[in-house]
């Protein structure tokens, strides 16, 4: 398992990042990783340039235009570093951390209308209760 992008609101960009068992366990309905079914190959051109292969060469070589084949993943992350956040959520049995981005009150909107179980939320500044809605 590995910490991958969940978007909960498209239509501002707001995430969890996180297991996805581990945000599901929480949730009515399960989120899908960002990444699932959006990972695409793509092609871009890189223009022609000149090089120097040492500081004042006096005759550098040229080189020419090229395409490139890259990988485009939405729910990639650069490094050992989760984006957003922090936040735990704590069920009483299970107690599991994640971080997300956008505002607070988005989330717990999200969570209050989602919720599959009683929890306690705790936020960087405060806990608030939430009860699951059957």
């Amino acid at each position: 398992m590995s910490i991958q992008r969940h978007i909960y609101d498209a239509t501002n960009g707001n995430s969890i990042y996180g297991e996805t068992a581990n945000i599901n366990y929480f949730l009515k309905t399960p989120l899908v990783p960002a990444s699932v079914g959006s990972v695409t190959n793509k092609t871009v051109t890189v223009g022609a340039y000149s090089r120097s292969r040492y500081v004042g060469d006096p005759t550098p070589s040229g080189v020419s235009a090229s395409t490139r084949v890259i990988l485009v993943d939405p729910g990639r992350r650069n490094g050992a570093a989760t984006p957003g956040k922090p936040m735990i959520l704590d069920d009483g049995l299970e107690k599991r951390s994640f971080t997300f981005t956008g505002s607070f009150l988005a989330l717990h909107s999200f969570l209050v209308g989602d919720a599959a179980v009683d929890l306690t939320v705790y936020s960087p500044s405060a806990s608030y209760e939430i009860t699951a809605v059957p």
